[in-house]
């Protein structure tokens, strides 16, 4: 239990460094120009924390905790990406297929980023498990 709650947590506090930077700072006024009154002003917290809750338990189950079992962050980072390709690949790609309005290049460019903050999320999540989750 001691892994899990250290793998969740340092992964959850990762995640959410990265995609405050990516949304707050790098990106908001890029999305607000690309989504315009698509994007409501102030986001709805409850769903946005839900997401990263139970989002950051499939990047532990998939990537963090299979990586620190064979010792390798390279598979905990790559099987977290690639939960992230898929993921936000769903959630893009299914906005740019059915939504008027819904930019190509956004999809591009949030499919990409999901993929890598995921990657990066579950390396952190590893290095973290194995040096204090023991």
């Amino acid at each position: 239990m001691k892994r899990f709650l250290s793998a969740y947590l340092s992964t959850l506090l990762a995640f959410l460094v990265l995609d405050g930077l990516w949304l707050g700072v790098l990106m908001g006024p890029t999305y607000r120009d690309w989504l315009g009154s698509l994007m409501l002003a102030q986001p709805v917290i409850f769903p946005a924390a839900l997401f990263y809750l139970i989002y950051i338990i499939g990047i532990v189950l998939i990537g963090v905790l299979p990586g620190v079992r064979l010792g390798s962050v390279g598979h905990a980072a790559g099987y977290s990406a690639l939960l992230g390709v898929m993921a936000y690949g769903t959630y893009d790609l299914t906005n740019w297929a059915t939504l008027q309005g819904w930019p190509s290049q956004l999809a591009l460019v949030d499919w990409a980023w999901g993929t890598f903050a995921s990657g990066v999320a579950g390396a952190v999540g590893y290095l973290t498990s194995r040096r204090f989750g023991a």
